[in-house]
């Protein structure tokens, strides 16, 4: 897991870690920039320093190819085939958080999920 929000494309002509560009780059970093702005945690960026030490995600944001190539992924697939734009998020660090921290990650993210459906 991490906290930041990946875009397309996943995946690269050379399957390295190298930024992607699709033709809506711009209108997939406004997107995913309306999630991480209001997730503070998220937009600084260094999500998981104990585990990830090196990791940096400026504005807490990624093009996903340029964080890990990732080959015949559904994001990418659902944007090439059916027009769907579509960014990933991850919550957290953490996989599998306990129950109990539920509720913590939900304020964390609501006023993310509000801000991201404006954006419709």
């Amino acid at each position: 897991g991490s906290l930041v929000v990946n875009y397309p494309f996943d995946d690269d002509e050379q399957g390295i870690a190298i930024y992607s560009k699709s033709p809506d780059d711009a209108v997939f970093q406004q997107l995913a920039l309306s999630y991480s702005k209001e997730n503070t945690k998220m937009y600084q960026g260094s999500p998981c320093p104990d585990m990830y030490p090196t990791e940096y995600f400026p504005h807490g944001i990624t093009n996903g190819a340029q964080w890990y190539n990732v080959p015949g992924g559904m994001q990418d697939w659902n944007y090439l085939h059916t027009n769907c734009f579509e960014v990933t998020i991850e919550l957290g660090c953490v996989k599998y958080p306990k129950a109990e921290e539920l509720p913590k990650y939900w304020e964390q993210n609501r006023r993310s999920l509000l801000q991201f459906m404006k954006q419709v």
